[in-house]
């Protein structure tokens, strides 16, 4: 007679075979790609009470349990000011899928009603991010993994593009400036959002939309960048990998300028040297 699987066990089973082509091998992927993960690594999980977060450390888990590597894994959630319900719901979740976390009070969201700004969401996101830095480095870890999946990657090249006028990509690994020694690593680079909805529901779980109290789920520019990338996949449906794709092709004889290390470069400075010709 087979053994009744957990639901915690279920999950983690859709992981591997039900999802397999489309989370875990992309998943992997990533990992390996990137060269996120290094023997003896200690990370810290960030979890927020998403479902990117919640899948990240299911992700994380398995990883754990089927690589080559050994590291350390420690599963922080934030809290910079939940209602009591919405902690209850990450806690609950956390429950169900068998990830041990640690939760502890930032309180971010009062302090950020408090100040005069046109973006709440940027400086809630800097806060945040020093936040965890803070709590990894307590906890002994030299790296914090985040939630950011593939199509944050390419919302934020497109935002760049339209609304500062520069090209920036977001990294599927960082160094922190701030934190000696300590690095910010993101493996569901190559995970796409909507196989993430998937996922959650085939294993019918709830988690947390955006808890933030401050904006109201006012998603704005990001949004409008989400609608517009989903128009033009009508037209070809290959549009969004080829924006992440543009960010590892940049052809630097055929841009006007670009940025290195706080040093700008214009194509004009060694135009006569460089003999680019009209083709």
């Amino acid at each position: 007679m087979a053994r009744e699987l957990t639901f915690n066990q279920c999950a983690e089973r859709s992981i591997i075979k039900t999802y397999r082509k489309d989370i875990w091998r992309k998943f992997t992927k990533a990992v390996s790609e990137y060269n996120l993960i290094k023997d003896g690594d200690k990370i810290a999980v960030c979890i927020s009470g998403g479902k990117d977060s919640f899948l990240l450390a299911k992700c994380m888990q398995e990883l754990q349990i089927h690589s080559k590597y050994h590291f350390d894994l420690k599963f922080i959630v934030m809290d910079p000011g939940y209602s009591d319900k919405n902690i209850e719901i990450v806690k609950k979740n956390a429950e169900l899928l068998g990830v041990p976390i640690k939760v502890y009070d930032s309180n971010i969201f009062a302090s950020l009603k408090n100040m005069d700004t046109t973006s709440p969401c940027y400086l809630c996101a800097r806060k945040r991010r020093g936040s965890l830095y803070a709590k990894a480095e307590e906890l002994g870890c030299n790296k914090i993994a985040l939630g950011h999946h593939f199509d944050d990657a390419i919302e934020t090249i497109m935002l760049n593009i339209l609304y500062a006028g520069e090209y920036k990509a977001m990294m599927p690994k960082l160094k922190s400036k701030n934190f000696k020694n300590m690095e910010l690593i993101r493996p569901l680079y190559y995970i796409k959002e909507e196989d993430i909805i998937s996922w959650a529901r085939y294993n019918n779980l709830n988690f947390l939309d955006c808890a933030c109290n401050v904006t109201k789920k006012s998603l704005g520019k990001r949004l409008e960048i989400k609608n517009l990338i989903k128009d033009l996949r009508k037209i070809n449906k290959n549009v969004d990998i080829n924006i992440l794709n543009s960010s590892k092709n940049i052809n630097i004889d055929a841009v006007l300028g670009y940025k290195s290390k706080n040093l700008k470069y214009n194509f004009l400075d060694d135009y006569e040297e460089r003999n680019i010709f009209d083709e």
